[in-house]
């Protein structure tokens, strides 16, 4: 596997640093919990470093951490090197098995495009009441007005009332 220039040229120290610091700090927190503890168990009247054990405890978590961070990016290249092949082979059988459902879908939508097929294509607005019509009506339902086509604009094609004497996208006068 090929390895990345580090950003940091002390990164490799640093490392380091944090794979022997942090064991030599959460062993101390362990020496200091197990002090406390065996105290507690032994002692006969009150115990004398029960406080070891609360002491010990946060300074563990210190050294845990610091070993985390010292050990993190072996941890994550390892974990990588395990997942992605097992991910590939997944996309790959979900994409082997997906396939043609996803080619009818596509194919039913170009469907659905070309011909026109949507809410929009199926009716028509009357230019004088504004009454949704049927796209093959030749008079509204409503107002009794004959349907007329709209008309494209010869500049910028826009759809305009069949009555219209200016464009309203642009401007231009119908002659």
């Amino acid at each position: 596997m090929k390895t990345l220039k580090q950003l940091d040229p002390k990164h490799k120290e640093v490392n380091n640093m944090l794979r022997v610091i942090g064991p030599i700090v959460a062993a101390a927190g362990l020496l200091f919990m197990l002090a406390g503890f065996i105290d507690f168990f032994t002692c006969d009247g009150m115990p004398q470093y029960f406080w070891c054990f609360f002491v010990g405890m946060p300074i563990f978590f210190v050294g845990s951490v610091l070993s985390k961070f010292g050990y993190m990016g072996s941890i994550t290249r390892y974990m990588a090197g395990e997942m992605a092949p097992v991910a590939k082979d997944t996309f790959n059988y979900m994409a082997d098995g997906t396939q043609e459902g996803v080619k009818t879908l596509a194919k039913a939508v170009g469907e659905g495009l070309s011909s026109g097929s949507g809410a929009a294509a199926t009716v028509i607005l009357c230019h004088k009441c504004n009454a949704e019509n049927d796209k093959d009506a030749k008079f509204c339902s409503q107002c009794g007005a004959p349907i007329q086509k709209s008309k494209p604009c010869p500049q910028c094609a826009e759809l305009n009332d069949p009555d219209a004497k200016f464009c309203d996208n642009c401007g231009r006068a119908f002659g």
